[in-house]
């Protein structure tokens, strides 16, 4: 009974909210917090409206049209628009996925002193277990108890005693840098929390629990309320690496660095801690993603999909989540650092994301689709705000960096 009592203060809204906390999203604070202390600050205090205004109208597609975002993207615009919107998501995804795999095996490294490498398919495969062997409501549970190691953060940022003053100012007078770092700072975390899978997500999932329409608001309430504590450990995050690594330039290669490098100022027990906390950021993120790369797929091309579907009911589902899984491992072989692998996978998302952002708010004006529930004015013009944010950030990014022949080189300077 209590469970029950836990498990039902989480709704769709906490699920995806918490999916978005996942180590990409970690190490690109952590990369933040290295290279440029509290000057970013203000930028997270910021994402958690931006958040709030995109998952709002991803729950009110779900809710209305009963479907995923990209099934009623195909249902309205066809499917040359919904293999638009497939080349946007699946490739960020994967390599998202690649990442997280990547940085979960880095945890296990530093809490249980397991070689990363050897630690990639042992995370690859319980993912795939999870997905294939578990039902929707099962899963649920399963990342609602995870998403508790997220207070590890918190532990982990107290222990650093960071000051609070100092970053009240940051936040509350932000200081705006045209340097390398703090563009592709800023680039980097606006991509990994805006990324098109969280609000694809939020859309499959008050679907998936059919929320009646005339509980719409409370709908939308949920995807704001459940944003909350996850990006309370965004700022958390940042804090407690930017007054560790920040203060000492430690440079941050892998996520074991990131977790190791805390020690000198935060004490013993910090990496033990924020690896504890990046190991809950992988439970949560990676069967999400993963399975989030399977409905994209499914939902273009019209199959069945669903987790509480079996592999023989919907095989194909269930081919191409394996199939996600399955390259995601191979790329987290690839010899690149996994700190700034990470970040790389959070500046694409950062530069593809305008696109899907763009389809989500057509969508949720369409009166043909959406009706008398179709997103207002001041919803609209939030929604482009933060659109023409993310691409502006974008642009200037590639800018900066067109002296490389690839614009990602710049990554580098973030971790050095």
């Amino acid at each position: 009974m209590r469970r029950n009592r836990f498990l039902g203060l989480f709704g769709p809204g906490f699920v995806a909210g918490s999916s978005n906390n996942d180590p990409t999203t970690v190490a690109s604070l952590a990369v933040v917090g290295a290279s440029t202390g509290y000057s970013l600050a203000w930028l997270v205090v910021l994402i958690l409206p931006m958040l709030a205004v995109v998952q709002t109208i991803a729950a009110a597609i779900g809710a209305v049209c009963g479907t995923g975002f990209q099934a009623a993207l195909r249902s309205r615009y066809g499917l040359a628009i919904a293999l638009l919107s497939l080349l946007a998501i699946a490739p960020v995804s994967l390599l998202t996925l690649a990442a997280d795999i990547k940085a979960g095996a880095e945890a296990l490294n530093v809490l249980i002193g397991l070689p990363a490498n050897w630690a990639i398919v042992p995370v690859a495969a319980v993912t795939a277990l999870v997905l294939s062997t578990k039902r929707y409501a099962g899963i649920e549970r399963i990342l609602a108890f995870a998403t508790l190691g997220f207070l590890a953060y918190v532990v982990s940022t107290v222990l650093a005693h960071p000051d609070w003053g100092q970053i009240a100012r940051a936040v509350v007078f932000p200081h705006v840098r045209w340097d390398a770092a703090h563009i592709g700072g800023a680039v980097a975390l606006l991509g990994t929390t805006l990324t098109s899978y969280v609000y694809l997500w939020e859309s499959i999932e008050v679907a998936q629990r059919a929320a009646p329409l005339r509980d719409l608001r409370g709908v939308q309430r949920d995807a704001i309320v459940g944003l909350i504590f996850p990006v309370c450990s965004f700022f958390f995050i940042l804090v407690g690496t930017g007054a560790t690594l920040g203060v000492t330039g430690h440079p941050v290669e892998t996520a074991g660095d990131a977790a190791l490098a805390l020690e000198p100022l935060a004490g013993r027990f910090a990496p033990a801690v924020f690896s504890l906390g990046l190991l809950a950021s992988t439970i949560v993120a990676v069967p999400v993603i993963a399975a989030s790369i399977g409905y994209v797929v499914a939902e273009t091309f019209g199959w069945k999909r669903g987790l509480d579907a079996t592999p023989a009911e919907a095989p194909r589902f269930y081919w191409i989540v394996a199939l996600g899984i399955g390259l995601a491992t191979l790329i987290a072989f690839v010899g690149v650092s996994p700190i700034a692998f990470l970040v790389a996978a959070s500046i694409v998302g950062g530069i593809a994301t305008p696109l899907t952002l763009v389809l989500l708010i057509a969508l949720a004006r369409d009166r043909t689709l959406m009706g008398e529930h179709r997103i207002g004015l001041p919803l609209t013009l939030a929604a482009a705000a933060v659109t023409a944010l993310v691409g502006v950030s974008g642009v200037v990014y590639l800018a900066t960096s067109a002296s490389d022949a690839l614009a990602f080189a710049q990554v580098s300077s973030l971790v050095r």
